[in-house]
């Protein structure tokens, strides 16, 4: 969330880097907006000051014997005009704050300018695509020819969007999760975190999910069907991100100076709807309902948070280095950044059915604009609070990882060689094909 004061300073300037992002700030409702919270503010400071004095005046009465009746009607009606005075206040300041929630982040002055993905900017890329000298099959075929992949069957279970993966897929897929998860922890000095999977609204708020984005997320209510027909408001919201619960640790929390910075990582199940998304990657394990991921998050001082960007992205890139797998690394643009995010990186990793690269990683610096909704802080050296800086970035997507690994380690028979980084985790399989699928 954005700091008011900047928008009642500095509104022009705030609202052309919001344009950027193609975001039309409602101006002239904000400024309504504002013109009758000073006046109604100031009737309100005026109202308290008579009567405070009116106060004064019938102690001052009764130490003279004088009669107060009069003077307490007077106060008493002071009263209810103060009364709705901060009535009126307080719904200006809610309606003020329902715009702030809608509004996103302003973009880092590093942030190139454009409209959609047509204006990100390439920062590098490492490795080069293999070339094949046989068709190249594209993931769903594979994991399909080897038995191990099965849409169908999800599809009874549970529609469309969803996977079944058996044998040696689905240990392949758990063995990419602990492979990142040991990297991370055991080289890139992250705190492993276990972290619920259901969260409450304030989570999803504090971390910019809501409200803006509220179709795109699953609901689930304590009594099911029953307690939804009967109108009740969702207790929970299944995650779509461990960014959620994660970043909200630090939630209306002052996190000592010295414990800075926090770096945590956890893998988990991952839930979006994806509203408005329909027709897109249908086909496979690019865009589906339920997907894993592992979460990196950094928790900083804010002097340091452009610093933990660069580190963060590295970390990532790092899993794809050792999985010796293609990729580039995208500055995103304005007009294509996530809502909260200050500045981002995409990392894309080669896909060679599709022979283009694909977003496998967005790692992103949102400066103070979580922090403000959660009131996350830090005492400087000063001991005044401050707000922190929250980062966060996927270390990696691991349905995409194995999509990566499935397409570029495939061999004409229709069988994977396994990436050697993974053997050990695969009891030291090097390869999977019909014969060991199981």
């Amino acid at each position: 969330m954005l700091e008011i004061q900047q928008l009642r300073t500095d509104l022009d300037r705030v609202t052309r880097q919001l344009a950027k992002r193609g975001y039309t700030f409602p101006v002239e409702t904000f400024n309504a907006l504002e013109a009758e919270r000073k006046i109604i503010q100031t009737q309100t400071q005026e109202l308290q000051a008579q009567r405070n004095a009116t106060s004064k005046k019938i102690g001052q009465a009764k130490s003279k014997g004088e009669d107060t009746s009069a003077i307490m009607v007077e106060v008493a009606h002071l009263g209810d005009v103060l009364k709705l005075a901060e009535d009126q206040l307080e719904q200006i300041q809610h309606n003020l704050q329902k715009i702030l929630l809608e509004v996103p982040n302003l973009p880092h002055i590093t942030v190139p300018d454009g409209i959609d993905e047509t204006g990100n900017v390439q920062i590098r890329h490492w490795g080069e695509p293999r070339q094949f000298d046989f068709p190249i099959e594209d993931h769903v075929s594979i994991g399909e020819g080897l038995g191990l992949l099965d849409f169908e069957t999800a599809a009874k279970l549970s529609g469309a969007r969803f996977s079944l993966m058996k044998g040696g897929l689905a240990r392949l897929h758990r063995a990419l999760a602990q492979f990142m998860l040991d990297t991370h922890t055991l080289e890139h000095g992250y705190t492993e975190t276990y972290v619920p999977y259901l969260v409450s609204r304030d989570s999803l708020r504090g971390t910019g999910q809501l409200p803006k984005f509220e179709q795109d997320l699953f609901a689930v209510t304590a009594g099911g069907a029953e307690s939804s027909s009967a109108g009740n408001m969702p207790e929970y919201h299944l995650i779509p991100t461990a960014e959620v619960p994660i970043t909200n640790i630090v939630r209306d929390e002052i996190v000592p100076l010295q414990s800075l910075p926090l770096k945590y990582v956890s893998h988990t199940p991952c839930f979006r709807s994806e509203a408005g998304s329909y027709g897109r990657d249908t086909r496979g394990l690019i865009r589906q309902h339920q997907f894993d991921k592992v979460e990196l998050v950094h928790i900083v001082h804010p002097d340091q948070s452009y610093d933990a960007l660069e580190q963060l992205v590295g970390h990532a890139e790092k899993i794809l280095q050792k999985l010796a797998l293609p990729y580039r690394v995208m500055a995103l643009c304005t007009g294509d950044m996530g809502f909260s995010a200050a500045k981002t990186y995409d990392i894309e990793v080669w896909l060679p059915a599709q022979n283009t690269y694909r977003e496998i990683s967005s790692c992103s610096n949102c400066e103070a604009f979580q922090a403000r909704r959660m009131q996350a802080r830090f005492r400087n050296a000063n001991g005044k609070p401050m707000l922190l800086h929250t980062l966060n970035g996927s270390g990696l997507a691991v349905g995409r990882t194995l999509v990566a690994v499935l397409e570029n380690y495939q061999n004409a028979d229709g069988s994977i060689t396994i990436p050697e980084v993974l053997r050990s985790y695969m009891n030291g399989l090097d390869q999977l094909g019909r014969s060991s699928a199981k």
